[in-house]
């Protein structure tokens, strides 16, 4: 059994006591340690540093737990004081508005621990947990099956929740269940079919659940070297066919089959267009990027422009895959 874990918690319980403490910092944020635990809650906390569009305004409260504790004492703080709850993973997929969200924004990306199980070929990880890094983590011990996910920018929970996919394959292919913590604060553990997946969806969208750990089924025993090779073949693949050079959030736009969203858009002639900071990326199409100074705003308004171009041309409305988080409006 091959088992690993994070380090450096800072969020786990004790005898601490819960108190009130006001920073010196130019936001004039407060922290505030939730009951029982050393886990700070911090007020003000702009979000732009941790979406991968670097845009978004500020979170009325953050909190990023270390662990499970933590986490089911941060969803009873917010109950407490009648804070709605948004769940951040890596925000590799989302678009935060400039006007921020509102409660509580509680980051799973430090809930990390990952267990290779050799006589099951069964892989147990965290939420927080980066796909990448289990890619190559599985490729190194010659473990078959997550060849394809190099290249998702993501972590366990948003993965699960939205069956991430790429090269043909996707979560839903592999896993065996995933832990989710109710809002009453129970653990719960489901199976892909009571999660209902479907293309880039699962049951767990837009509802109160949290993914806290996934299972999946792989293939242990293949040749380290040859799995590598694979790994480093998709991520070859992935780099030059996909733009990197600016920050996105990945694919903008469900494929509506038989079509693929990247190929509407360019045949509408929209790949370079720009709004603001945001541009639809020249490499492909289904990415917009920031090309420096782009607001949320920006972003919002390319993607409804898009959207109306596509429509007006081929009869056909894109459904946005990326995740819009706070209050947006057209033209603004």
């Amino acid at each position: 059994m091959i088992t690993s874990q994070g380090f450096g918690k800072i969020c786990e319980f004790s005898n601490f006591t819960p108190q009130l403490q006001t920073e010196n910092d130019v936001d004039n944020s407060k922290l505030i340690y939730l009951p029982g635990t050393n886990c700070p809650l911090k007020t003000h906390t702009s979000l732009s540093a941790f979406t991968s569009y670097r845009v978004g305004g500020e979170a009325e409260h953050y909190v990023s737990p270390y662990d499970l504790e933590a986490l089911q004492v941060s969803i009873e703080y917010a109950k407490e004081n009648n804070l709605a709850i948004t769940v951040l993973g890596a925000g590799s997929n989302l678009l935060v508005s400039d006007r921020g969200i509102p409660g509580l924004v509680i980051a799973t990306r430090h809930l990390r621990s990952k267990n290779f199980n050799p006589a099951t070929g069964q892989l147990t990880v965290s939420a927080g947990e980066p796909i990448p890094t289990l890619a190559w983590d599985a490729a190194a011990l010659g473990w078959e099956g997550l060849e394809w996910a190099v290249g998702i920018p993501g972590t366990v929970g948003g993965a699960v929740v939205m069956n991430a996919g790429a090269h043909s394959s996707c979560i839903a292919d592999m896993l065996v269940s995933a832990q989710v913590l109710s809002p009453d604060g129970t653990l719960v553990t489901l199976t892909p079919e009571e999660l209902g997946y479907t293309y880039r969806s699962s049951q767990l969208q837009g509802g109160k659940r949290i993914v806290t750990q996934a299972t999946f089924q792989l293939q242990p025993g293949a040749d380290p070297v040859q799995v590598t090779a694979r790994t480093k073949e998709h991520k070859k693949h992935r780099l030059s066919t996909q733009p990197y050079s600016y920050p996105s959030c990945g694919s903008v736009f469900r494929n509506p089959k038989p079509y693929t969203a990247g190929w509407l858009i360019e045949q509408t002639g929209l790949k370079g267009y720009q709004l603001g900071g945001a541009q639809v990326a020249q490499l492909h199409a289904n990415f917009i990027v920031n090309r420096g100074g782009a607001k949320a705003s920006d972003i919002f308004s390319l993607i409804r422009h898009v959207q109306n171009e596509v429509q007006e041309r081929w009869s056909i409305w894109l459904e946005p895959e990326v995740k819009m988080l706070g209050e947006f409006q057209a033209g603004c």
